[in-house]
């Protein structure tokens, strides 16, 4: 008689109770009509170190193709949705996906991979609508998931973007006042000058002022390369040459006025129930007279959209200071965690990128709003 041989079996590289969370959460999303997709797990590390900056590289996994080219497992999926999204004939026109798989992101005392369910909307013109539909289903699958009830803080980044125009701040400064609020740092944190390096002497700062861009980083390059210097803290000599033209002209460009500086910090002190943030907001434009109009209507429409999906606003809470370190951000952004774990992580995180396409290769913003849940980090979401 032949001896039975059973096959082997392996490992889900997704471990079982998060995926049954995942499967509910991502049940809602079907539900709601956004198809399901599954980019690829190997992407080219240069498109998010180009999105997220150098310093994300020791968050990567990465590896190399066979041609040499650097890869790396994908940390997130707005970015891998988005391409093959713009890869596909539907690229232009509304799309709607929902996904659930591993995402791979180096971190201190853990393996590195999490689960992640989410959806990304493409090519809706009513924004405030599809911003409240995608963050209120997010809200509800992580819910579906047994997550609970999220605390959720939302912000703008189109507010913020605003106020730095109304009051004319110049590029480079918008640029480090856009990094250094996402990460949480003060204004005199942010308006000081920044520390010179062994090369951004006086002599070589004055030569970069004087140049063009392209000539001036060139010259930054061509000195790195001369030391023989590749890499610096993981930054590559093209990040380290951007660091030094934003330090030349730092040194050069006008300080920040005074009551520049008190309208940014009354602006980014509110906080609170987003209506009466709205209230305030438009408070602060009328005496600063900030052109703002048009971002504060857009932002009380979708508060009332957002109550109309049956959140209740008054539990949502809004910051102004909250903005997400990405630059592809430009609307509405939020995030949510579980507020019954003390010190518990962002559970859930999102908002609109209507500039990744073009960011992408697209030949013009594409309107896109999305969310990302990461199951791991939700209580009580395991098997039921």
């Amino acid at each position: 008689m032949t001896p039975t041989v059973e096959a082997p079996t392996f490992a889900d590289p997704v471990s079982q109770a998060p995926r049954s969370a995942g499967e509910r959460a991502l049940d809602h999303f079907l539900a709601a009509g956004f198809e399901r997709t599954e980019p690829p797990i190997l992407h080219p590390a240069a498109i998010f170190l180009d999105m997220s900056g150098e310093e994300v590289r020791r968050r990567l996994f990465l590896t190399a193709g066979a041609a040499g080219e650097e890869l790396c497992l994908r940390p997130e999926y707005t970015i891998p949705v988005c391409r093959a999204y713009l890869n596909s004939d539907r690229a232009g026109a509304i799309a709607e996906y929902s996904y659930l798989g591993p995402v791979f992101r180096a971190r201190a005392g853990q393996d590195g991979e999490q689960t992640q369910t989410g959806l990304e909307s493409f090519g809706r013109k009513d924004a405030e609508a599809a911003d409240a539909e995608v963050f209120a289903l997010s809200l509800e699958a992580a819910t579906a998931a047994g997550g609970g009830v999220l605390a959720a803080r939302v912000g703008d980044a189109g507010l913020f973007d605003g106020v730095l125009e109304s009051l004319e701040i110049p590029d480079v400064w918008r640029r480090r006042l856009r990094r250094g609020v996402a990460r949480g740092r003060g204004l005199d944190a942010i308006f000081s000058r920044p520390s010179q390096g062994a090369l951004a002497q006086a002599g070589v700062l004055a030569a970069l002022e004087s140049a063009d861009h392209a000539g001036a980083k060139a010259l930054v390059e061509d000195l790195l390369a001369i030391a023989g210097i590749e890499t610096v803290g993981g930054r590559s000599a093209g990040e380290i040459a951007d660091r030094f033209l934003e330090q030349a002209s730092l040194r050069s460009g006008e300080p920040i006025a005074a009551e520049k500086r008190a309208v940014l910090e009354a602006f980014l002190a509110i906080s609170g129930d987003p209506d009466e943030a709205a209230i305030e907001l438009r408070r602060l434009a009328q005496s600063a007279r900030l052109d703002l109009a048009a971002a504060l209507d857009a932002f009380e429409m979708r508060n009332g959209f957002i109550a109309a999906r049956g959140a209740r606003i008054e539990n949502i809470r809004f910051s102004a200071a909250f903005v997400r370190d990405f630059d592809y951000y430009t609307g509405f952004v939020f995030e949510a965690h579980d507020p019954a774990t003390p010190g518990a992580k962002t559970a859930l995180a999102g908002g609109r990128y209507d500039g990744l396409a073009r960011r992408l290769g697209a030949g013009a913003d594409i309107p896109a709003v999305g969310a990302a849940i990461t199951l791991d980090r939700l209580a009580n979401s395991g098997e039921r």
